[in-house]
């Protein structure tokens, strides 16, 4: 794990009370205030591809809040997944555009940084016996997770679970869905940054099967350069449970890189059909382990906007239309 300095550590903690007590300020934005995806609708341009709506099993714009309840946020997609904002609730939800006629915009981030607590900003759902609307990804053939994001503190975090003051976590938890057996961390599909070799990649993470090993595809260029700080980013992962392939995709456009395990650790090589387990899966989390609050681990200082969970592989062309028909001017 890397070693930074205490004077760092001290800036850390200092930038991250900055970060929450900033948008804690900001306040929730209220639903009046939705005006993403409804204004360009009513305009006649759709946020999501026409073609693609079938197949999205959930969608945030937090823009949103569940009736009555403003720290949920409800989900757009065909399956009514709805996720909790842990810990911020609906201060989470912070004015910032990631494109043009979006609206609120997800912060997470970690809250304390030299205490051993559950107070991180994150989201998401988890159920240990599997969550009922998401079983689309029951023995899935594929699955797509795309959304935009920015960075807006220091990445990776320090590490709040070890004595020494110095450590940082080993990743941080962009957005993915859990596996069915998933305590909160482990996943079938993932967009993280990630240490391989002792160096943070952006990478997607996939499991096959709940009881199986999981793969790596990592993207070849530095992490720093495909996510700058303050600057939005549209990215996308996708996960081929037939024939164990993954892809990485910024700003519509196929990233090189590599996979971590070699051999066939998906276990696609035998005959037959190969599909994700046929399980529930345990829930989604976004920016960060256990969505159900009860550790912390790999936390994102980041915000997130018009994050998508697809059951199935998106194309290269699709994952690039989608990214134009986002940043194209409203009407």
């Amino acid at each position: 794990m890397p070693k930074h300095s205490g004077s760092a550590a001290a800036r850390v903690v200092a930038a991250a009370a900055a970060l929450a007590l900033t948008a804690l300020a900001a306040g929730p934005v209220q639903a009046a205030q939705d005006t993403g995806e409804a204004e360009a609708a009513g305009r006649g341009a759709p946020v999501v591809l026409p073609a693609l709506t079938p197949d999205l099993v959930a969608y945030y714009d937090f823009g949103h809040p569940v009736a009555g309840d403003p720290a949920r946020e409800r989900d757009r997609g065909r399956s009514g997944t709805d996720i909790e904002l842990v810990n911020g609730g609906a201060a989470m939800r912070v004015p910032d555009r990631a494109f043009p006629g979006a609206g609120s915009a997800l912060q997470t981030a970690q809250v304390s940084p030299a205490t051993a607590g559950n107070d991180d900003w994150k989201a998401g759902v988890h159920d240990p016996q599997g969550v009922p609307s998401m079983g689309a990804f029951n023995a899935a053939e594929a699955a797509t997770v795309m959304g935009w994001f920015k960075v807006t503190g220091d990445n990776p975090a320090p590490d709040s679970n070890t004595a020494a003051p110095d450590d940082r976590y080993g990743a941080v938890g962009l957005a993915g869905v859990l596996a069915g057996n998933s305590d909160g961390h482990g996943v079938r599909a993932l967009l993280e940054l990630i240490e391989v070799d002792g160096e943070l990649r952006l990478v997607a993470l996939g499991r096959r099967l709940d009881e199986g090993a999981s793969q790596t595809f990592a993207a070849a260029e530095d992490w720093r350069r495909l996510l700058p700080p303050d600057e939005w980013v549209f990215l996308a992962a996708t996960f081929d449970y037939a024939d164990g392939t993954m892809a990485l995709y910024r700003n519509g456009e196929r990233l090189d890189g590599f996979y971590t395990v070699p051999g066939d650790p998906w276990q696609v090589g035998g005959p037959g059909e190969h599909r994700a387990s046929r399980t529930d899966p345990a829930g989604i989390k976004i920016g960060g382990s256990f969505p159900q609050n009860t550790r912390e681990r790999n936390p994102c200082n980041c915000r997130m906007d018009s994050l998508m969970f697809f059951d199935r592989e998106l194309t290269d062309g699709q994952v690039r239309a989608q990214y134009r028909l986002m940043v194209s001017p409203r009407p």
